[in-house]
C-alpha cells in the first residue's frame, strides 16, 4: 500500500504554554538551522515523492523566521509533490502578512490557528503569546493572500472558564465566518506546567459536568451553523474537513519526519527521537532517528480500527472492516457492540456503526470497551 500522507514536526516555540505536552523547546539558543538541515535530510531519504496530504505542526512552525521558513518550504517542494491538502499550524501573533504570503507562495492551502480562547484573562492563564486582536489580524492576513481554508482551535474546560466564556469565544469565531473549528477539552497531561500546579494545589479545574455541558453546547450550537460535525472534536464547512486528519482516523499509514514525530509505515508504528540534539546527531551519522518501533498485532489493528474510526461521525463501515481484516465485525466485537447499542452509546445506520450524541460525550468509555474486548 502506497503511503500518501506526511507529518513534519517543528519542535520550537517562542513561549511554552502551560497545558502543552507535545515535543517542544523554547526556540531561543536552539540549533534551529542545524535542525532544519537534519529534517530536510530525513525527508530526502524517503523514496515516495507523491503525496496527497502534508501537515506541518509543532511546537509552532511559524516560530521560524522568514529565512528559516522559506528554507523549509523550499525543501518540502523540492522533495514532494503535494496534490491535495497542505496544512500549516500557526500562532495568531506570528502569522504576519509576510509569513502567510510566503506559505501561500509555496502552495500551503490550509492554516490551523492555535486560538484556544478569545478571552484575554484565559489567554494569560494558558501562557499564550497572542492577544485577542492578533486573531483578527491573522485571519485577515490569511484571507488577503488567498489561503483556501482557515481553521481555529478552541479549548474548553479551562481553569476559571465559565460556560458563558466558551459561548462567547464560539460566537466570535462564527462571526468571522471561519471554515473549520477544532475544539478540545483540556486534559491535564504529566510534565506540563498545569499538571505540576494542579498537584501542588495551585490550580482548580471546572468540574467534569461543566466540561460535558460545554461540549454538548458546542455540538448543538455548531449544528445550527454552516460548520458541521464530522469527528468528535472537528467541525467544518462542506469541503473544508481536514483530509489529512482523516488519514489517522481511517487508520491509514503516513510518514512522520522530525524530532518526536510519529509515523505508520508498512504496518509498523514508529516514533522519532525527542531531544533535538539527539535527532540531529542520528541524522548526521546517517542513522535512522527512530526511538521506538512497534508492529501492532492483528487484534490490535482491529481495536485501532474501532476506536479511531468511531471518532468520526460516519463511524466504522462494516464492509470496509471485513475487507481489511477478512472477518465480519460481529464475529470480533459483536457482544461489545450489542451492549453499547443497548446503552444508547452506539447506533447502526445501514453499513455504519457510529457514536450517538451521548456516546460522543463519554467517547473514551466507549473506546475502552473495544480495548477490553480481546
Amino acid at each position: 500500500m502506497t503511503v500518501t500522507s506526511a507529518y513534519i514536526h517543528i519542535p520550537f516555540c517562542v513561549r511554552i504554554c502551560t497545558y502543552c505536552d507535545f515535543n517542544k523547546y523554547f526556540i531561543d539558543k536552539q540549533p534551529v538551522d542545524e535542525y532544519l538541515d537534519a529534517l530536510i535530510k530525513e525527508m530526502q531519504v524517503n523514496n515516495n515523492r507523491q503525496l496527497q496530504t502534508m501537515y506541518v505542526g509543532g511546537g509552532t512552525p511559524t516560530a521560524l523566521n522568514l529565512t528559516q521558513l522559506e528554507k523549509l518550504l523550499k525543501a518540502i517542494n523540492n522533495t514532494f509533490t503535494i496534490s491535495g491538502e497542505y496544512s500549516f499550524e500557526a500562532n495568531p501573533d506570528e502569522l504576519t502578512y509576510e509569513k502567510v504570503a510566503l506559505l501561500k507562495r509555496y502552495g500551503v492551502n490550509r492554516i490551523s490557528m492555535g486560538v484556544q480562547t478569545f478571552k484575554p484573562e484565559l489567554l494569560e492563564i494558558l501562557g499564550r503569546t497572542h492577544k485577542t486582536e492578533d486573531i483578527y489580524k491573522a485571519v485577515d492576513n490569511a484571507r488577503k493572500v488567498g489561503i483556501e481554508s482557515i481553521s481555529l482551535d478552541l479549548m474548553y474546560h479551562l481553569p476559571q472558564q465559565t460556560l458563558d466564556d466558551f459561548k462567547q469565544s464560539l460566537e466570535l469565531a462564527l462571526k468571522m465566518d471561519i471554515d473549520h473549528i477544532s475544539s478540545y477539552g483540556l486534559i491535564l497531561e504529566p510534565k506540563t506546567q498545569f499538571y505540576n500546579m494542579y498537584r501542588k494545589g495551585h490550580l482548580k479545574l471546572p468540574n467534569e459536568d461543566l466540561g460535558a455541558e460545554m461540549y454538548q453546547y458546542l455540538m448543538q450550537r455548531l449544528e445550527q451553523s454552516n460548520l458541521k460535525q464530522y469527528e468528535i472534536s472537528n467541525f467544518g464547512k462542506i469541503g473544508h474537513e481536514s483530509t489529512h486528519n482523516k488519514v489517522y482516523w481511517l487508520n491509514e499509514e503516513y510518514y512522520g519526519f522530525g524530532a518526536g514525530a510519529s509515523g505508520y509505515v508498512d504496518g509498523v508504528r514508529y516514533t522519532n527521537l525527542n531531544p533535538v540534539r539527539h535527532y540531529i546527531d542520528a541524522i548526521n551519522k546517517n542513522e535512522q532517528p527512530i526511538l521506538t518501533q512497534t508492529e501492532p498485532t492483528f487484534e490490535e489493528k482491529m481495536e485501532e480500527e474501532m476506536f479511531l474510526g468511531l471518532r468520526m461521525n460516519q463511524g466504522v463501515n462494516t464492509e470496509r472492516f471485513k475487507y481489511k481484516f477478512g472477518l465480519p465485525i460481529e464475529s470480533v466485537f459483536g457482544q461489545t457492540i450489542e451492549n453499547l447499542l443497548g446503552r444508547n452509546l452506539l447506533q447502526k445506520q445501514q453499513q455504519n456503526i457510529s457514536l450517538t450524541e451521548r456516546g460522543k460525550v463519554i467517547g473514551n468509555e466507549v473506546f475502552e470497551a473495544f480495548l477490553l474486548n480481546l
